[in-house]
């Protein structure tokens, strides 16, 4: 056997939601900064992605965690998500992931009864506190990069629904958060075909008329996904983001409960101090508190706390044989959706 190329990867799931966190084959990306890092790997070179991402190498569902070395004296390592539509600068449940890769195989030894992670990315520093007990992190909490609402009550004339209303908020990356009500969706498991056809059609209306750009670091701009919000008879929140191609998140999402706090407390609905439980389309949760009211350049923004679990299923090499007929993989619409 002879490979030009090699990675190793923990496979671990958050609630549901896959991230493969890559552990071994990558040294660095070119970039002094996350968001240069972040540029590099969606403008410059987006070939790692690809080939990791796509089939025969991946599957619609998951992501993949980009450990490099941190830029600022302050975090343990950088973080950069890689999904099958680009680089992602922040993803709530890939944090918790990759947090509990590290611990669990070492790479961080493990204090119990708490130890700190923290992770630079391109959103900013972003701390995960994780409880710890008999070698096994047993939760993870996130302090998520400030949240805000960038347009609230934002319209959009989509010939197949008619018009459709949503707020436009940042939780790490750009969301337009929508009721499911207003495309007649249930947010339920057989549903999820039809949701995530939707959403994504959706977010690719949407995308091109909105302005989402972030007040103080512009690279951080571009709508990134749907989510969908309903509430259950129980009154949780009910939550399904849309991925492109075409998929729905496992997890409640982590990023996309940051934005749902910042959408509340635009709203009036909120405190500091309040918590809000998110449910996934296949029943997981996460708990988000309200920590305090703070301001992303001029703009009003909540500083939020996400927690959750995960768990390690498998660890993983992977490699390229050079006489591979798909160095870059491939997608196809009968299984990746859109």
């Amino acid at each position: 056997m002879r490979w030009t190329r090699t990675l190793q990867t923990v496979d671990v799931h958050c609630a549901g939601e896959i991230g493969r966190v890559i552990t071994g084959g990558v040294l660095n990306v070119p970039g002094e900064t996350m968001v240069a890092k972040l540029h590099h790997l969606n403008h410059v070179d987006d070939g790692l992605r690809r080939f990791l991402c796509s089939e025969p190498r991946a599957a619609p569902a998951g992501s993949f965690c980009l450990l490099v070395p941190a830029t600022v004296p302050e975090a343990d390592v950088g973080l950069i998500i890689l999904q099958p539509d680009q680089a992602h600068a922040m993803s709530g449940s890939n944090a918790m992931c990759a947090a509990t890769a590290m611990l669990e195989t070492g790479m961080i030894a493990m204090v119990e009864p708490e130890t700190v992670v923290t992770f630079d990315t391109a959103a900013g520093l972003v701390r995960a506190t994780c409880a710890c007990a008999d070698g096994k992190v047993t939760s993870v909490a996130i302090d998520m990069p400030a949240s805000f609402v960038k347009t609230r009550g934002a319209t959009i004339e989509a010939d197949e629904w008619g018009t459709v209303t949503y707020d436009l908020c940042f939780g790490g990356v750009f969301y337009a958060l929508v009721d499911a009500a207003e495309l007649g969706l249930t947010l339920t498991p057989e549903n999820a075909r039809e949701i995530a056809t939707k959403g994504v059609r959706l977010r690719n209306l949407i995308a091109p008329e909105c302005a989402a750009g972030h007040p103080t670091v512009p690279e951080l701009d571009g709508l990134a996904y749907v989510m969908f919000h309903s509430t259950d008879p129980d009154g949780v929140l009910r939550t399904c983001t849309t991925l492109r191609p075409g998929r729905a998140d496992r997890s409640p999402c982590g990023t996309g409960s940051n934005a749902t706090m910042a959408m509340r407390h635009a709203a009036g609905t909120v405190r500091p101090g309040d918590r809000i439980v998110s449910r996934s389309i296949i029943g997981g949760e996460f708990v988000t508190e309200f920590l305090e009211e703070t301001m992303v350049g001029d703009v009003p923004a909540t500083r939020n706390r996400i927690s959750g679990q995960c768990w390690i299923y498998a660890m993983t090499q992977i490699g390229l044989d050079p006489t591979d007929p798909f160095p870059h993989g491939f997608i196809l619409s009968d299984t990746w959706g859109g």
